[in-house]
């Protein structure tokens, strides 16, 4: 993979503008992973949804023997912009160091009205 940051713009804090992929790899296309426990239940707030967001995209990853730092790209969905601080802190436990290129968009509601977050992915690894 190779970092794609254009000359004269500032890098951002937590992604980069573009990850390029090539030569033999296999490539892991994530739906959007919601925010339920095992039980099937949803946990109130935007910490502990965001932290069953990422756990269950693990699960996902690990079936494919890979890891947050083979993600490439996330596209993540909030419904209250207030919730942006908490669902970083979240997800900075998860990526640590790995900064995938990333979308974040406000929307007015999930498929279920006690959801507040949602995450899609793609995790690209060599072959």
């Amino acid at each position: 993979m190779t970092i794609r940051n254009p000359a004269g713009r500032a890098a951002p804090e937590t992604y980069h503008h573009g990850i390029e992929v090539s030569g033999p790899t296999r490539t892991l296309y994530i739906a959007g992973q919601i925010g339920t426990l095992t039980d099937g239940s949803i946990p109130p707030g935007i910490a502990d949804q965001a932290d069953a967001v990422f756990a269950n995209m693990k699960l996902v990853l690990d079936e494919a023997g890979m890891t947050f730092a083979d993600i490439v790209k996330t596209t993540v969905f909030l419904t209250d912009p207030a919730d942006r601080a908490g669902f970083s802190a979240v997800r900075a436990r998860y990526f640590a160091s790995a900064k995938p290129a990333s979308t974040l968009l406000y929307v007015a509601g999930l498929a279920r009205p006690e959801m507040v977050v949602e995450v899609e992915a793609i995790a690209v690894a060599a072959t």
